[in-house]
């Protein structure tokens, strides 16, 4: 849930209940399987399949499951086309969506997408009304425990990070997408294991939401369009207050 704050998504990661587990788990290995089939199963080579593993090495997806899902996109077993969508659209309150798929049938995903904004308040907007307020933005999470702070400072830096923040629960490393690649790697070279490293979709304005009853219709709406099978990832411009 990407317009929650990053630690947040961390712990959603680390701390999913079983059947949330095995959701996550069964997206991310679509996802591994469909990047191995389009770009091939070496990471090295595809940069959408080495995108995906990390994805599944934040959620702690056993390695297993993700070799089944390689071997199954490189070995004939996919058959299914999918094509990648994005659908841009309105929360209430203002809260601007861009929802990723990946789907075999984009007559029956759109509608099923429509039709949760609908249950819940929300709209699709028009081309473009919601692409202009993000722009792509690459992340890594570090913990504490997991890093020493200068040290992971020059690291990043040198390594072509744009911006480097400590905050209380760890460190975050902003960098332009074409620099994600060589700053993740100079930081996984050093042994420093990442909380999570995605290239994501950044707010340019936020919308902050403070009274409970919208923070709950917009986590609602959003944590519904994640349940939906083809649903790779929600990124919301929602600004919610801070949780323990």
């Amino acid at each position: 849930m990407s317009g929650h704050s990053k630690w947040a998504k961390v712990k959603h990661f680390k701390g999913a209940i079983d059947a949330k587990r095995a959701r996550i788990f069964a997206k991310l290995s679509r996802e591994v399987t469909i990047a191995a089939k389009i770009g091939g199963g070496d990471p090295d080579l595809n940069p959408r399949l080495r995108l995906a593993m990390l994805k599944c090495r934040s959620a702690n997806m056993p390695s297993d499951n993700v070799e089944r899902a390689i071997k199954k996109g490189t070995g004939g077993g996919e058959t299914a086309s999918y094509e990648d969508l994005t659908y841009e659209a309105f929360a209430p309150h203002g809260v601007a969506l861009l929802i990723e798929v990946s789907t075999d049938n984009r007559n029956r995903t759109a509608a099923e997408i429509r039709s949760i904004l609908t249950r819940h308040g929300g709209s699709i907007a028009t081309a473009g009304a919601v692409t202009r307020l993000f722009h792509r933005q690459g992340q890594i999470i570090v913990t504490r425990e997991a890093a020493d702070e200068d040290r992971l400072m020059t690291l990043a830096i040198e390594a072509g990070a744009e911006d480097f923040k400590a905050e209380p629960e760890g460190f975050e490393i902003l960098t332009t997408p074409a620099q994600f690649e060589a700053v993740h790697r100079s930081v996984e070279a050093q042994g420093i294991k990442f909380a999570s490293a995605e290239v994501t979709h950044w707010p340019q304005v936020s919308v902050p939401l403070a009274d409970p009853a919208a923070v709950a219709t917009v986590t609602g709406l959003i944590e519904e369009l994640e349940d939906h099978d083809d649903v790779k990832e929600v990124f919301a411009n929602a600004e919610f207050p801070a949780t323990d």
